[in-house]
């Protein structure tokens, strides 16, 4: 998902999208990319919206990879990015992953994943952030934002093609009740739907991938930003 304008990342993304801003001189987004491709993922396809032409590159770049336009990523929030690729969700086992990812341990996508599942971190006491709480067995019985010694969502999903299919469903569904749905993150709609699908955590660790939305944790990440602050 590659569509936000990544507005808490200014002034650097004034000029370029979030995900193609570059840490230890690789766009972020290839550093997802280049993963998903070692893993032997057949069909990539990138969701673009904020000054879309600039990721054309990576037509020529990476073989068998698609961008689909998001038109509405100015005033709907990233359930838009999903609705886009709705059509094709559902065909296959597919990874979902947002864009302004740095992945630094590109093996964290050779997992052999049997059930669908997000990876997340570990996080001990209180975090703000999305969270998945998980029943005696492991399985995600929440997904939303707080929590206290929970995994932490870090921006990658695993799908099987069954539960992807709910998903994009749902979400479709959902586009049929303006004024319900343009605030919604797609994660919210997998909360939702959470009796419906079976999803486990696949953890990872905080020195294998990071989220960057800020130019303060891109400088904690790649010193050469400490300039802009």
């Amino acid at each position: 998902m590659a569509a936000g304008m990544g507005k808490r990342m200014a002034p650097l993304t004034e000029k370029i999208p979030k995900p193609l801003v570059k840490v230890f001189g690789k766009p972020m987004i290839e550093t997802i990319i280049d993963g998903l491709v070692e893993r032997g993922v057949k069909h990539i396809y990138v969701v673009v919206g904020y000054l879309k032409e600039q990721f054309d590159f990576l037509l020529q770049k990476y073989e068998n990879l698609f961008l689909i336009e998001n038109t509405e990523f100015r005033t709907i929030n990233n359930i838009s990015s999903i609705h886009a690729v709705a059509p094709i969700m559902g065909k296959e086992d597919c990874f979902i992953c947002e864009a302004d990812l740095y992945v630094a341990d590109s093996s964290i996508f050779q997992a052999e994943l049997k059930h669908s599942c997000y990876y997340g971190k570990m996080v001990k006491g209180h975090s703000d952030d999305w969270v998945f709480e998980q029943d005696e067995n492991g399985r995600i019985i929440r997904v939303g934002k707080y929590g206290y010694d929970n995994f932490n969502m870090c921006g990658i999903a695993w799908f099987k093609a069954k539960d992807a299919k709910i998903i994009a469903d749902a979400i479709v569904e959902a586009y049929k009740y303006p004024g319900t749905y343009e605030n919604l993150f797609w994660d919210d709609i997998v909360n939702q739907q959470i009796k419906n699908v079976n999803l486990i955590v696949h953890e990872v660790f905080h020195n294998q991938i990071t989220e960057i939305d800020s130019i303060a944790e891109l400088e904690m990440v790649d010193p050469d930003y400490q300039k802009y602050n």
